[in-house]
């Protein structure tokens, strides 16, 4: 009877042991759901992701200057699901909101409830897009592919700037690497956006209200992220970023490089929240403004 009850007691023993190791590797989904990930069959991503730009200088032709405050508030959402057996394919939908304000305040957060400000917002683009892990034995490299379709007429009007009136064919190669001990990530992406669509000066260059300034351009921006998980519910991240819009018949051309940080949490099971900061170092022929950025994602 004794030998029964310690064999019993070193069997529970061992499996609350087991539980227990079980629960501390659990993953949260910002550990296994990177966007280099795919998801399973039926699974759903969504993602509501808020972006605030804000500049008062920019630099043109090589020359900085000082300007009156711009403010570019872009909220999108965006709806992903598996669609294969084998992780391989996602089908989606990405939406996007503009609300943007020009002023002469100094605080962007206030020029937002200034009724005196030029203030410029609508709906402006839609796109359907896909996402596919092409090898087998790399699950950590995916491609994510968009068209976005422009639903509004004129790219600026007598309120402002609202959005590029191009179509957009957008292509993401993302992949990452996670070190020994799960602790320190390393996440890279290539981006690349094709604009086209009518040209913003007819060829007597007068100006086309159909056109866009960015048409017949192709922009490759690559992006290096490293990331260190203070636990599997947590982490922080810091980033580097270029872009380089080139001319493919339009006479227009810009870069940028701009560095930031940012973290997220898992709030629950299925939410978690990211928050990312970013500065735009240094530019030719585009502003030199800071980012504020704020993402709610849910994966059930």
């Amino acid at each position: 009877m004794k030998k029964t009850i310690i064999v019993l007691i070193i069997l529970i023993s061992f499996s609350t042991f087991a539980q227990q190791d079980s629960t501390a590797v659990e993953q949260s989904n910002i550990q296994n759901y990177t966007p280099s990930k795919l998801l399973e069959k039926g699974k759903l991503d969504i993602k509501w992701f808020n972006n605030l730009y804000t500049q008062t200088e920019r630099t043109d032709k090589g020359l900085k200057s000082t300007i009156a405050r711009e403010s570019y508030f872009t909220t999108s959402l965006e709806i992903f699901t598996g669609v294969s057996n084998n992780k391989k394919l996602n089908a989606g939908l990405i939406v996007e909101y503009r609300y943007n304000v020009f002023t002469f305040q100094d605080n962007p957060l206030i020029s937002f409830i200034n009724s005196e400000d030029k203030i410029r917002s609508g709906l402006s683009h839609i796109a359907p897009s896909i996402k596919v892990s092409p090898f087998n034995k790399s699950s950590n490299f995916s491609i994510q592919s968009s068209l976005f379709i422009p639903v509004f007429k004129e790219e600026t009007n007598e309120n402002g700037f609202l959005a590029a009136n191009s179509y957009i064919w957008q292509n993401r190669f993302f992949y990452d690497y996670t070190f020994k001990g799960n602790k320190f990530q390393l996440f890279t992406e290539l981006s690349t956006r094709l604009f086209f669509g009518e040209k913003s000066l007819n060829d007597d260059k007068t100006p086309n209200k159909n056109g866009g300034y960015a048409n017949n351009s192709l922009e490759l921006a690559p992006s290096v992220f490293l990331s260190y998980f203070a636990s599997s519910k947590s982490t922080v991240f810091t980033f580097v970023q270029h872009s380089q819009l080139l001319d493919l018949g339009n006479n227009f051309e810009q870069n940028y490089s701009a560095v930031g940080f940012g973290a997220k949490y898992q709030l629950s099971k299925v939410l978690n929240v990211e928050t990312i900061y970013s500065k735009f170092v240094r530019g030719a022929d585009t502003g030199l403004g800071q980012s504020f950025n704020l993402g709610l994602r849910a994966i059930f």
